[in-house]
């Protein structure tokens, strides 16, 4: 597992970069706030339902959560699981609303 920071987070989807991220947390939490990505909450992960993530096992996947907690579990989870490089938002949405706010 990897890990990367908000600001480095930012700058590539500022940059248009093709990027696979996963919000990890739970329907609420998602419905209130969310930086885009897929949600695929960690407890779909924990239960081993991937079938709609198992074709990006050989790329990129960088998972986010409130503070970095839950989406580094995921992605220990999803390195078991045979995903190749998985990435971990240190800070998670947290860090973001305190830095680029809403």
């Amino acid at each position: 597992m990897n890990h990367i920071t908000v600001e480095e987070l930012k700058a590539r989807i500022d940059a248009g970069e093709n990027i696979n991220l996963l919000d990890v947390r739970e329907d609420a939490e998602r419905a209130d706030f969310h930086i885009g990505g897929t949600h695929f909450r960690l407890r779909r992960i924990q239960d081993m339902a991937i079938e709609d993530i198992e074709d990006l096992k050989e790329e990129e996947v960088i998972c986010y959560c409130r503070s970095g907690q839950r989406s580094q579990m995921a992605c220990l989870m999803l390195e078991h699981m045979g995903f190749k490089n998985t990435v971990n938002v240190t800070g998670g949405i947290m860090d973001w609303e305190a830095k680029y706010g809403r």
